[in-house]
């Protein structure tokens, strides 16, 4: 859940982040996946600590 609910987080970022750079449709879509693989990597990491301390 942790993994999904960063990735939604990361690409909804990246989307934000094109539109304020004035990057156009494509650019949007390339900078939302980046940060959507980015936080999703991050939320697996964050869940295998997890569940390795509990």
């Amino acid at each position: 859940m942790i993994v999904i609910l960063a990735l939604l987080i990361g690409m909804t970022l990246g989307w934000y982040r094109a539109a304020r750079l004035g990057g156009v449709a494509r650019d949007k879509v390339q900078y939302a996946a980046a940060f959507g693989l980015a936080f999703a990597m991050l939320g697996l990491f964050a869940t295998v600590i997890i569940e390795r301390l509990a």
